[in-house]
């Protein structure tokens, strides 16, 4: 008997699990082996049920099931359906050849009916990887795994169904995934009166893949820029749009719509947020925010107002792309290559340096609200915005700016130059760059290396920021359709690093 294939959820991917059945004289007994969870444990009684309420007769004797390999943890109930199809068919009551070109998986219920299951999309991955063209899964996990179309995925409503289908008496049609829609975006730059330097950074950002800091003063339109700036991304390729799926589908965030889509994810948690939520983790490690927010913007609003300890475990993931969690079961690595877009005001009250408003707060105030956020944390922020008070003529509607798709089209074409400067690398943007990667691409001009040069000696920025500024640099000189970093593309870059006065 060939084993039945499902697969158990490692990190971000899925790795194939073999089941293997004996059954065996002795008194009744039924046993699984290789490393189970309690979840797995608790099938026993969810298996026996299922067959015997599907009218069919469970085995008497010792039933041993193995599931391979052994030293990998199993969790979760998705190899209900896998476990008792092995029991049928090692135990006689099924005769089949070719569910060795299946995977398997899905949770049963008392009567028999198959119910979802996270963690589909990656193994449907897994399937087309193994070359294995059929896929069982619960109904309504169905659509999110045919996105894979190159298998064919069967959506299983009630184990008495899946046996039908496999004798052959009531054959299931291939599910087949929604279409796919264009990218939509209910807010626009244009309707945000006022902030022209603001945009012109987050239009930076936008083309290079930069980290953002906005600030200023309460009801300027920081939290609608940073809402907004999704709508200047361009659209995820197909690729990059399975990888963000994959993810949502194993912390069990699938699309509510099923269907394959392309907008960036825009993730924006509460400022209670634990550090165990935000990078990732628990006993068995799952995905956090900043990997759901993988390919798209991660939003920290009033950045400081999270806990400082919780801020600081985004270091690694803003210099690596990647967060990796230790755990005695292994080492778990989740994909974090997000764009970070944070707020925050100049101090408590929210009114220092205004020159209209009184600010409240005390020296020693204002120097505690500061120290919420680490020096070296503020250091991997790319670009600093002030977004100052709208001033009372900006505020007609005959002064609105371009639209977002305007200002998206000049990203698009930034970025298109960077794919082809990147080409041969596995750099997709300007901000994925390391610091060899600077000296051969960025091609920085005399006069803008000897200005760079200048604010360095000065101390007006760190070693990290002299890297950082040629990245924004390169990006503005791409927005420009420029080869070389010119002078005043690395002046304009300055301006965005030193409003955090370095």
């Amino acid at each position: 008997m060939f084993p039945i294939i499902s697969s158990a959820i490692y990190g971000v991917r899925a790795i194939p699990v073999s089941i293997e059945t004996d059954i065996s004289a002795g008194l009744p007994q039924f046993t699984i082996v290789g490393l189970p969870d309690a979840s797995v444990r608790e099938s026993r009684d969810r298996i026996r049920s299922a067959i015997k309420n599907s009218g069919l007769h469970f085995p008497r004797g010792r039933v041993t099931v193995n599931l391979a390999p052994a030293h990998l943890r199993k969790q979760g109930a998705l190899y209900d359906l896998p476990i008792a199809l092995s029991i049928l068919i090692q135990s006689g009551e099924l005769k089949l050849n070719t569910i060795e070109q299946s995977v398997l998986l899905g949770e049963l219920g008392l009567h028999g009916e198959v119910r979802s299951v996270q963690g589909v999309l990656p193994t449907a991955v897994m399937a087309n990887m193994l070359a294995k063209y059929l896929l069982f899964v619960p109904i309504d996990n169905a659509k999110e795994a045919a996105i894979i179309s190159n298998i064919k995925v069967f959506g299983v409503e009630t184990f008495k169904q899946l046996l039908a289908h496999l004798n052959g008496d009531s054959l299931l049609e291939p599910s087949l995934p929604e279409q796919q829609i264009e990218q939509q975006h209910e807010m626009c730059f244009s309707q945000i009166f006022g902030q022209s330097f603001a945009k012109r950074g987050l239009e930076i950002a936008a083309a290079g893949g930069h980290n953002v800091l906005l600030q200023g003063p309460p009801g300027t339109g920081k939290t609608l820029l940073a809402r907004t700036f999704p709508s200047i991304l361009p659209a995820l390729s197909y690729e990059e749009a399975i990888e963000v799926a994959s993810i949502a589908s194993i912390a069990n965030i699938p699309n509510k719509n099923n269907f394959l889509s392309f907008n960036r994810p825009f993730r924006s948690p509460h400022h209670s947020s634990s550090a165990v939520s935000l990078i990732g983790g628990g006993s068995w490690p799952a995905p956090g925010e900043v990997s759901l927010a993988h390919r798209g913007v991660l939003f920290l609003d009033e950045l400081p107002e999270f806990q400082r300890h919780v801020l600081e475990n985004l270091r690694q993931p803003l210099e690596d792309g990647i967060v990796t969690v230790a755990r005695s079961a292994g080492a778990f690595t989740f994909p974090a290559r997000f764009q970070l877009i944070a707020t925050r005001n100049p101090c408590a009250c929210g009114f220092m340096n205004d020159p209209k408003r009184v600010c409240v707060c005390s020296a020693r105030e204002i120097d505690n609200y500061q120290k919420r956020l680490s020096g070296p944390l503020l250091d991997r922020i790319d670009m600093v915005i002030d977004v100052p008070n709208v001033k009372p003529k900006e505020m007609s509607e005959s002064l609105q700016g371009e639209t977002s798709k305007q200002i998206l089209v000049r990203i698009i074409c930034a970025r298109k130059i960077q794919e082809e400067r990147f080409c041969k690398t596995t750099i997709k943007l300007n901000n994925e760059m390391q610091s060899s990667d600077i000296k051969s691409f960025a091609n920085i001009s005399k006069k803008a290396k000897t200005l760079l040069d200048e604010a360095f000696s000065h101390g007006m920025i760190s070693a990290r920021g002299y890297f950082r500024i040629q990245k924004v640099a390169r990006t503005i000189a791409d927005l420009a359709q420029s080869q070389t970093v010119e002078e005043n593309h690395l002046s304009e870059a300055l301006q965005f690093r030193l409003s955090k006065k370095e």
